[in-house]
């Protein structure tokens, strides 16, 4: 029986002794594992970066991110034509030009101009002309009826000379209003009535302040009211336009802020204003056009540049938040590991919900304040797992 006895504890002592990890397995004397409960010594923990955090009650908001570009608004976009034929004789500004209200963009000799121009001379000449039989005319109707008054002239004669007097002030009236009829489409055209005529130069200009877009003419071209000689854009306002998924339209409003961040600037971010949501979707990619209206005081966006938009949903409202870095997946299941004690951390089953600016809400699993594993929870789920300290 004592025999028995010492050939167990022979066997026993030998079984211990071949259960003893290999050097390899070093990071075990580091971290260890028992049901949720894993255990990381403080050198391993700032081995591997490791932070803990408590997670914070947060007042969340959605936003509904989308891309669009930067587009002029149309209401300020100005087509340039001129309002008579002519045949330009120079270009003053180029695309791309900064332009003020009134400046001149081109010069043109308005051929319309000068046939106007006959016609005021004639209608001036047939004035002086009617002004000169007018007066004589006059007397002698005067003159005509005096005598009919005394019996020394026939009445149908002095009746036949105030008609005439009539005829010739109806000419002159008919004459002054062709006069002024053509001097007012001469001023609309740009040309000084009583100016020098040997040329008829008519200038094109900036209707307001702005950019110049489209400038499609060279000295020597001939143009007309259905050519479009220049566009002037006001950019100090834009639009970023952008399509939005049908599935998210219910989420936004016109009138809403919006947020608007461009590449070129990616410190910076502009406030906008939802103001147009379209009415028709595209059958192709189920979008509806939306635009946001911003200021651009300092010119800072041009346009075509591509922009992301952030658009705030109804979504607010009060969550204990972590950060994705805190969340791993275990066994198909999302967990959290909490601080216990200095060296240990317990893994915690929990169920997120929605994820805004970088914070993911916990709706069940952990209390307001609780002590999460924010950087470095991947290292506790590998010890988790029976392995050796992980990589990220």
């Amino acid at each position: 029986m004592t025999k028995q006895i010492s050939i167990l504890l022979l066997a026993s002592t030998l079984l211990m002794g071949g259960c003893k990890k290999p050097a390899s397995q070093t990071a075990s004397e580091h971290a260890a594992q028992t049901n949720n409960l894993i255990t990381m010594n403080l050198s391993a923990q700032q081995h591997v970066g490791l932070v803990v955090a408590p997670a914070p009650l947060t007042q969340m908001k959605e936003f509904l991110h989308v891309t669009g570009s930067v587009q002029p608004i149309d209401s300020r976009v100005a087509s340039v034509r001129p309002l008579s034929r002519g045949r330009v004789t120079q270009v003053h500004v180029k695309v791309g030009d900064r332009v003020t209200t009134g400046q001149v963009l081109a010069t043109f000799d308005n051929l319309e101009a000068s046939d106007l121009i006959a016609q005021l001379q004639a209608a001036h000449s047939a004035q002086e002309e009617l002004k000169a039989r007018l007066l004589p005319a006059r007397r002698q109707s005067e003159r005509s009826r005096r005598l009919a008054d005394i019996g020394a002239e026939a009445e149908k004669d002095a009746e036949s000379a105030l008609a005439g007097l009539k005829e010739l002030e109806a000419a002159l009236r008919a004459q002054d209003a062709l006069a002024q009829s053509i001097e007012v489409r001469l001023r609309r055209l740009g040309v000084a009535a009583h100016g020098p005529q040997s040329t008829y130069l008519t200038s094109l200009r900036a209707p307001f302040s702005g950019i110049v877009v489209k400038a499609p003419v060279s000295s020597g071209d001939l143009i007309d009211e259905s050519r479009e000689v220049f566009a002037v854009a006001d950019l100090s306002h834009l639009w970023i336009q952008a399509e939005v998924y049908e599935k998210d339209l219910g989420r936004i409003r016109i009138g809403q802020n919006a947020i608007i961040r461009v590449d070129t600037y990616p410190d910076n971010t502009f406030a906008a204003r939802v103001t147009y949501i379209g009415d028709m979707l595209d059958p192709q990619t189920r979008t509806a056009r939306v635009r946001c209206e911003l200021a651009n005081p300092e010119f800072k966006l041009k346009t075509e540049m591509f922009a992301s938009i952030e658009l705030p949903t109804n979504f607010d409202k009060q969550a204990i938040t972590v950060p994705p870095s805190a969340l791993q997946q275990v066994d198909g299941k999302t967990v959290v590991f909490l601080r216990r004690t200095s060296t240990q951390f317990e893994k915690r089953e929990v169920e997120t919900g929605v994820t805004s600016n970088g914070q993911v809400e916990i709706l069940h699993g952990i209390e307001s304040g609780a002590p999460v594993v924010t950087q470095g929870a991947f290292h506790l789920k590998s010890i988790l797992a029976g392995g050796e300290l992980g990589e990220e």
